[in-house]
């Protein structure tokens, strides 16, 4: 049996104005023929559990690129079109093989291709041709299309957010593959479209009791798969949205009515799925009525994992106004503030301008004095644990002090994943009254064991909360909650 492994993702907001290019897959993940390290992104843990997999089996693998960029605006053309040939080069000198699986997120957008993945797995299917089994692990943000469903075998997506299931979902993957190709089972898909956008926390109520549910329906022996694909709201494509995928082990009609009755249920959920935000007046007063910290303020709106910018200001701003000490915040991106304190050295004091550079998202620039009271390079933070664990690159790193707040700016962008971000950077979270993040939910993993309290901060920002305000024009307008606020 041979196998054939690949990745190529990123999760593209339309409105971002970042544009993503050769640079930001370089720093974030670029690897070649299986090199990973000891410390993997997340989107390869996949793959090394799929070797891992393949060699107890005694089979062959042949892995081509794996290419993740951290999350930002449309993928340059040149770019998306580079790494998909130099994947589907890798597969035409592999051929023939007996299953392809891949890593991808789901919600990649480039140059003239609003459905990246779509557009991999066609090229892919038309090579390997209608009887090898194709699989693919996506991130449950991502605009499950038709035409991912119709050129795939299977596909699997995350079911948590956080995402610490990936290598759990790899594993499922796999074996669905393994007794497709061996003709052990025979998969079919069922999409429903569920007629609703949002943002869902599997940690919280009810999405936590609804994807429980999901998985005791998946004991049954002939659901192979159920995926609850949440969708991006920031990225404007038509087929973005809420999906459910039932696969199941040939009982089509089954799996499409399972799969309109999970849509239905959910849909009836929408209205208690909103996460509860607080404004940065609100969120300040409620951790400052704790008698002790640290409590987590999650600035989801300058989110780097939905790409934000990471380097907007508001909330600090508010630290400042209200005099607040014990405090810590991680990470504001800014690249030319690192180069200059990393040039100044641990212990040097003077004024910088930080942040707010990247437009009305960001806030506006602060004039602060300053201490530098670490400088760190290459500094890293991790996120899940087991197999499942995964690396992040923070970049040169420092941590500046200012009045009793610490801020932790980095150099490249990307949001505060685990409690590394302010451990690497000789901070003690605990000992801190408020915690600052920049993520909108993966922080939640790592950060609630320790938090006296976590807050969701509807500050302003580039990753607008009110889904009604977002520019949409190609997404579809009719699906709630839009389309009950225009009847």
């Amino acid at each position: 049996m041979k196998l054939f492994l690949a990745c190529l993702g990123t999760e593209t907001n339309t409105f971002s104005p970042f544009p993503t290019g050769y640079r930001t897959f370089e720093e974030t993940c670029l690897v070649r023929g299986g090199n990973h390290s000891h410390d993997p992104f997340l989107f390869a843990v996949p793959l090394i559990l799929w070797r891992r997999l393949a060699s107890r089996n005694g089979w062959s693998v042949v892995e081509s690129l794996c290419a993740f960029a951290q999350p930002s605006g449309v993928t340059l053309r040149r770019v998306y079109e580079s790494y998909r040939e130099e994947i589907l080069a890798d597969l035409r000198r592999a051929l023939p093989v007996d299953m392809v699986l891949l890593s991808l997120h789901g919600a990649m957008v480039a140059e003239g291709y609003d459905d990246c993945e779509g557009d991999l797995l066609a090229r892919i299917r038309a090579l390997v041709g209608p009887k090898v089994p194709v699989g693919v692990e996506l991130d449950l943000h991502c605009h499950l299309t038709n035409r991912m469903v119709e050129e795939a075998t299977a596909i699997v997506s995350f079911k948590e957010y956080p995402h610490t299931d990936a290598a759990d979902r790899a594993g499922e993957l796999f074996h669905i593959l393994s007794a497709t190709a061996s003709g052990a089972i025979q998969p079919h898909m069922a999409l429903y479209d569920c007629g609703m956008m949002g943002i869902y926390h599997t940690t919280s109520e009810p999405m936590k009791s609804y994807l429980d549910g999901v998985k005791h329906l998946e004991r049954r022996k002939e659901i192979l798969s159920i995926s609850i694909a949440h969708g991006f709201l920031w990225g404007d494509v038509a087929d973005m949205g809420t999906r459910i995928l039932v696969v199941t082990d040939g009982i089509p009609r089954e799996g499409n009515r399972l799969a309109e009755s999970l849509g239905r249920r959910l849909f009836q959920l929408r209205h208690r799925l909103r996460p509860d935000y607080r404004t940065i007046d609100e969120a300040l007063a409620e951790a400052l009525s704790q008698d002790r910290g640290p409590v987590v303020l999650a600035d989801v709106a300058d989110n780097p994992g939905g790409g934000a910018s990471g380097d907007s200001t508001f909330i600090l701003e508010a630290l400042i106004d209200h005099r607040i000490e014990d405090a810590a915040v991680a990470c504001i991106w800014d690249p030319t503030v690192v180069a200059v304190a990393t040039e100044a050295g641990e212990g040097a004091r003077f004024d910088v301008r930080l942040g707010g550079k990247m437009g009305p998202s960001s806030g506006r620039p602060l004039d602060l004095p300053v201490t530098v009271a670490k400088v760190v390079r290459n500094a890293c933070q991790t996120f899940g644990s087991g197999a499942g664990r995964s690396v992040s690159p923070l970049g040169d790193a420092v941590v500046l002090r200012t009045g009793g707040i610490d801020i932790v700016v980095n150099s490249i962008r990307t949001q505060t994943l685990g409690t590394d971000a302010f451990t690497n950077m000789g901070i003690d979270p605990r000992t801190r009254r408020i915690l600052v993040v920049k993520s909108m939910q993966h922080f939640q993993a790592a950060f609630a064991p320790l938090a006296r309290q976590v807050l969701y901060v509807d500050s302003p920002g580039a990753l607008v909360s009110d889904v009604t305000q977002i520019p949409f024009r190609k997404a579809d307008r009719k699906k709630w909650p839009i389309r009950e606020t225009v009847d």
